[in-house]
């Protein structure tokens, strides 16, 4: 019987690691359908924005109390899964508490540290989940979660909940069948924990064999329950997990504020203001802007795809607040829907046959490109150096230079820069006459 458990063991492991890495690998075949672009610059500045950003969440803690909470999340979920490697090892070697006789003395103290994290992922799993369906924080239920990603923020919280109450009743009724001297369980006198011993007045009243069962289920419950969830993170917005880590490391170091100009745009202004430099086979530029993720760079992509749809660029929007059809969130959304549906095209005709679809118009819409104020709001809230500001911008060049898609006013103003190297309809030659009674 324990061998049997063992094979069926080791076939669920192996099938869990191939099926993330399966899907792992179609998500960075995916980042790479952008444009390359070099981010391998300033290495120090980088490193020390993967510490603060990621490990430390710097920009989380803009609201310590939910920052708090969000950390012990976080946190229980790097750090718990230590005890995780242990319980993969006794599944692949028939054993149990395999790391108890080899660490001693300090294996008790590392499994009370443990349940102290998992009993703050529980309380903060809880808090989150009455914030998003009870207190509905406005950002929460805003329209651009409508669906599938408002639940699927649901489903986290209840299955990290379901997966620590696996794990702290499965330590309680382990901790008890040592008491009892239980056969495979009084080997390693562990003693007992922290927060699981709060379970013993539920458990008491069990048999032994039925506290057994529990232990047992308990164990595979929250084993199978993580391989599960690590296979769901690559469909979720949860894979911010591992992606916040390289998104903050390949965080653009440029001052917010600052566009990122196309030399084919400033070579061509070049040689129509002085068309000598100009030269006979100057190459012309196949497009302007983006107008499907094909045009976006890498980096781009890498960003929808760690987007946590918290929804805080949106929430300090001026153009989500004051109603308009933007929202920044929406844009990272919408960049990933078209990232996994030329994939399906892909795998289903062995290369990308065109769908008569862009990501610009069928998935972002012109209303909202010209919502957008550039102000870096949105830029600026995101706690994973996440840009939605440059995918807007680069849509919005290849809606005007492209298809000359603009409001009239902006088309007034275009035509005042040209012919009068400034917004407003003066002479070039007359700029300065308001200088004469001075």
């Amino acid at each position: 019987m324990v061998y049997l458990q063992q094979i069926f063991f080791i076939i669920a492991f192996l099938m869990c690691i191939w099926l993330f890495v399966r899907k792992a690998g179609d998500i960075r075949k995916n980042i790479l359908l952008g444009k390359d672009e070099p981010y391998n610059d300033r290495a120090p500045e980088r490193w020390k924005n993967l510490l603060l950003l990621a490990f430390g969440q710097k920009k989380m803690f803009r609201n310590p109390l939910v920052a708090i909470l969000h950390f012990a999340v976080y946190a229980g979920f790097l750090i718990i899964n230590l005890e995780v490697l242990e319980i993969i090892l006794d599944g692949i070697l028939g054993a149990h508490r395999l790391f108890a006789g080899v660490l001693g003395a300090l294996y008790p103290v590392l499994i009370n540290a443990f349940e102290l994290l998992a009993a703050g992922v529980i309380i903060a799993c809880a808090i989150f989940l009455i914030r998003r369906n009870i207190l509905k924080l406005k950002r929460f239920i805003s329209r651009d979660l409508n669906g599938w990603p408002r639940s699927d923020a649901n489903y986290i919280l209840v299955t990290e909940i379901v997966l620590m109450s696996c794990l702290l009743t499965m330590n309680a009724a382990d901790t008890l069948l040592q008491q009892r001297g239980y056969p495979g369980y009084s080997d390693h006198a562990t003693g007992n924990f922290i927060v699981s011993q709060l379970w013993f007045p539920l458990l008491n009243g069990f048999s032994d064999a039925a506290l057994a069962n529990l232990e047992r289920t308990c164990w595979w419950l929250h084993i199978l329950g993580i391989f599960a969830f690590l296979n769901y993170l690559p469909y979720s917005k949860h894979l911010h997990i591992i992606l916040a880590f390289p998104n903050a490391y390949f965080t653009r170091l440029e001052p917010k504020g600052q566009m990122k100009n196309m030399p084919s745009v400033q070579r061509e202004v070049l040689y129509a203001m002085e068309p000598e430099k100009a030269p006979q086979d100057a190459a012309v530029p196949e497009k302007f802007g983006a107008r499907d993720i094909f045009d976006l760079s890498w980096r781009n992509l890498l960003d929808a795809y760690s987007c946590t749809e918290c929804g805080r660029c949106s929430a300090a929007c001026p153009a989500t607040q004051t109603g308009k059809l933007l929202s920044p969130r929406k844009i990272m959304m919408a960049t990933r829907d078209r990232m996994q549906d030329i994939r399906k095209n892909i795998h289903k005709n062995g290369s990308f046959k065109d769908d008569g679809k862009t990501l610009l118009h069928q998935y972002i819409t012109t209303e909202e490109l010209r919502a957008c104020t550039t102000c870096n709001a949105c830029v600026e809230e995101c706690p994973v150096s996440i840009n939605p500001l440059e995918i807007i911008l680069e849509l919005r060049r290849s809606l005007v230079m492209e298809e000359s898609n603009a409001p009239q006013e902006w088309n007034a103003m275009f035509g005042n820069i040209e012919n009068n190297f400034a917004p407003w309809k003066f002479n070039p030659d007359e700029r300065d006459k308001w200088t004469e009674h001075l």
